[in-house]
C-alpha cells in the first residue's frame, strides 16, 4: 500500500488497510480518563471484527490443503462471519452454506444473498453447541469444510496475532498503555485473546466482558451459558449484562455525540463502559467496536416506533 491507499485486489485491501483506526471518545473521556474506541468496521468484507478471524481461518486450511480439491463450505452463524465467509469464498471461488438460527435478521440474509451464499434457515433459537455439532456432522456428510469459528483456535489466534498488537502499538504512538479494556462476549475469541496479550504484558490491566441481560438478545454477544471456548481459558475481571434497549441507546449516544454509527454489541459495550468507570477510575480505557449499526436498522426502527423516543 502506498500514500494513496491503492491496492491490486480485496484481498490486498484488507490484509494491508491496517490498522483499523483507535480514536478518542471525546464525550466519555475526561482530564484524567482517555477512552479510545478500536473501529473494527474499517474491516472491507463484513464491515466487522469478524473479517479477522475469518480470514484467518480460512488461510490457514488453504495452507494446509483442507480447501482443496473444490470443497464446499458450510458455517453456522447468525450475522458478520457469515457476511464474512461469503464474501470471501465469492472472492476464491468457492461454494459456500450457510446455516442461520431462527431469528436472524432478514437484512442479514438478504447481505447473505447478495454475496451468493446458500442458505439454510433453521429453527435454532440460538447458536449453542448442539447447533455448532449439527453442521459439523452436516459438512462431515457431504464432504464439506467446515471451520467452526466456534472452537477453531485460529479465531483466537487471529485477535491475538494481529487485533492485540495493533492496540498494544497504537496506544504507544500517543504514550499510553490499556487500564481497562471493555470488549463483548460472541465466541470469545476477541475477549480472551486480548485478555491473554495484555495480562501479560500489563498486568495489571481490566478485562471487562459484555453480554446480553438474562432473557435478552443482542446480535454480535452471547451469554456465558452458551460456553465460549476460550473465555475460560483467560482472566476475565468482571462481566456486565446490558439489555437490548440500553444496547441501542449506547448506540444512539455515540452518534449523537461522536458522529459514528455504530452496531448493538458496540453500544452494549458503551453501556458496561458507563457502568464502571466510577468504580475503576481514572486512567486509558479501549473500547471494541466490532461493527457499524447498518445491519440493525430494524431494531432501531423499532425502537423509535415503540414510543415517543426522538
Amino acid at each position: 500500500m502506498g500514500d494513496s491507499n491503492v491496492f491490486v485486489s480485496t484481498v490486498e485491501l484488507f490484509e494491508r488497510y491496517k490498522p483499523t483506526p483507535l480514536v478518542r471518545m471525546s464525550h466519555l473521556s475526561a482530564p484524567k480518563r482517555e477512552v479510545y474506541a478500536k473501529l473494527e468496521f474499517f474491516n472491507p468484507f463484513s464491515r466487522s471484527i469478524k473479517d479477522r478471524p475469518v480470514f484467518h481461518m480460512f488461510m490457514e486450511a488453504k495452507k494446509r490443503g483442507v480447501l482443496d480439491g473444490g470443497k464446499e463450505l458450510f458455517e453456522a452463524t447468525s450475522g458478520n462471519t457469515g457476511i464474512s465467509l461469503a464474501a470471501l469464498c465469492s472472492i476464491m471461488g468457492i461454494k459456500f452454506r450457510v446455516y442461520i438460527p431462527k431469528p436472524t435478521p432478514q437484512i442479514t440474509e438478504i447481505l447473505l444473498k447478495i454475496f451468493g451464499a446458500e442458505i439454510i434457515r433453521t429453527e435454532w433459537g440460538t447458536l449453542d453447541m448442539d447447533a455448532v455439532k449439527q453442521v459439523k456432522e452436516e459438512a462431515e456428510k457431504y464432504g464439506a469444510v467446515n471451520l467452526n469459528q466456534f472452537e477453531n483456535d485460529d479465531n483466537f489466534n487471529s485477535h491475538y496475532l494481529f487485533t492485540a498488537r495493533e492496540i498494544d502499538e497504537q496506544l504507544k504512538s500517543v504514550r499510553k498503555k490499556p487500564d481497562v479494556i471493555v470488549a463483548g462476549c460472541g465466541t470469545s475469541g476477541h475477549i480472551a485473546a486480548l485478555s491473554k496479550y495484555f495480562k501479560k504484558k500489563y498486568p495489571e490491566v481490566k478485562i471487562i466482558g459484555v453480554v446480553p441481560a438474562q432473557g435478552e438478545k443482542i446480535p454480535g454477544i452471547k451469554g456465558l451459558e452458551t460456553q465460549p471456548k476460550w473465555f475460560f481459558q483467560v482472566e476475565v475481571d468482571d462481566v456486565i449484562e446490558v439489555t437490548q434497549i440500553g444496547a441501542i441507546e449506547g448506540a444512539i449516544e455515540i452518534a449523537r455525540n461522536e458522529g459514528l454509527f455504530i452496531g448493538l454489541s458496540a453500544g452494549a459495550v458503551v453501556q458496561a463502559y458507563k457502568k464502571v468507570f466510577h468504580r475503576l477510575g481514572n486512567g486509558t480505557y479501549v473500547l471494541i467496536f466490532p461493527d457499524d449499526g447498518f445491519k440493525y436498522i430494524e431494531a432501531f426502527k423499532k425502537y423509535f416506533s415503540s414510543s415517543r423516543r426522538v
